[in-house]
């Protein structure tokens, strides 16, 4: 079982999008992202820009074959999510709907994450969906 890369106690349940460390909360994410070294990502080819481009929509088959296969959520867990009560009520938070709304719409979905985070409606957003996808019974 892997512990939190900032303070070696919990279980890890996010994941830096800079640097791909491990932390288990908003409290080490604070700490770590004063000291965070982004992973230098490649130049994208001319042929993957254009590849980019010509895509109109995306496929969960397009989402199951990208690297890091350690956070990925089977689709029967995440099928979960819409089945849950909690959820269906924060969703009827026209604040927390803006919220998704201007992440989904941003250039930069790191930063709005980061932006997001900060707000107190948006981590009991993320932590609810983490408890559904992560309850191994499947109560809801």
């Amino acid at each position: 079982m892997q512990l939190c890369n900032v303070c070696s106690d919990e279980t890890p349940k996010y994941r830096c999008p800079a640097c791909k460390i491990r932390y288990c909360s908003l409290g080490c994410y604070k700490k770590h992202k004063d000291t965070c070294l982004p992973l230098q990502q490649p130049e994208p080819t001319v042929a993957k820009a254009k590849d980019a481009l010509n895509k109109e929509s995306w496929t969960v088959e397009d989402l199951l074959h990208e690297d890091d296969i350690i956070d990925k959520v089977p689709l029967q867990r995440l099928q979960r999510l819409g089945q849950s009560k909690e959820l269906r009520d924060l969703l009827c938070n026209p604040h927390l709907r803006q919220l998704l709304c201007s992440i989904d719409s941003a250039d930069s979905k790191d930063d709005a994450m980061k932006t997001a985070m900060q707000e107190p409606l948006f981590v009991e957003f993320s932590d609810q969906c983490l408890k559904v996808v992560e309850n191994e019974a499947g109560n809801l």
